[in-house]
């Protein structure tokens, strides 16, 4: 499939000041005591799209002041994503990307918006299709392992005092995922070309 479109997983996820703890360590005899931050306007949504295979292989994400809707999807798809080079409303008459690009969603009420839904007939005239995936099927979503990873592994504190500091080490994470892809793909092209000028 990644000779013949870029496919992207798209999917997002919320991240508390304080994240999951799944063990920690005290003195024998003692209780251990975790920090916990409130997330009371402390909570970070981030909206991420990965396209894990090939030469093109990539992540990209952003991460609003307020929830993630319709209208935040539908522009990060157009612009992140798809990489479409005008507003819905600008594009040339009969534009279309010069290769297809799938994204694949899940039936999040976002992805559904009206906002969402009323762009599908220009998406596709632009050569973008969105791929909703059948309910409850969270594993045919490669991103999801991505927001596990970085919650679980990727984020030694496990609780922020401020939402900056939150934000700060969420990107971080995203931004040393994105640049082992990157390195990962540029590996791969590396060996495709000396594969073919060996043949």
């Amino acid at each position: 499939m990644a000779g013949l479109c870029d496919l992207s997983f798209l999917d997002e996820s919320g991240f508390a000041p304080t994240l999951p703890t799944g063990s920690t360590w005290a003195r024998a005899g003692t209780r251990a005591l975790v920090w916990d931050e409130p997330p009371q306007g402390r909570r970070l949504n981030v909206l991420g799209a990965l396209a894990p295979d090939g030469a093109a292989a990539r992540l990209v994400w952003t991460s609003p002041a307020g929830k993630v809707d319709g209208a935040v999807v539908l522009e990060f798809i157009w612009r992140q994503v798809a990489g479409l080079p005008a507003a819905p409303t600008d594009l040339p008459p009969g534009y279309r990307r010069p290769r297809p690009c799938v994204v694949v969603l899940d039936n999040g009420p976002a992805h559904l918006s009206r906002v969402v839904t009323a762009a599908l007939p220009v998406l596709e005239a632009a050569g973008v299709t969105l791929y909703f995936l059948p309910p409850y099927s969270p594993e045919l979503n490669r991103t999801e392992e991505l927001w596990r990873h970085v919650k679980h592994e990727e984020l030694p504190t496990r609780s922020y005092r401020t939402l900056a500091d939150l934000r700060a080490a969420v990107e971080q994470a995203l931004a040393d995922h994105a640049a082992s892809l990157a390195t990962d793909a540029a590996t791969l092209h590396d060996d495709t070309s000396d594969f073919h000028e060996a043949a």
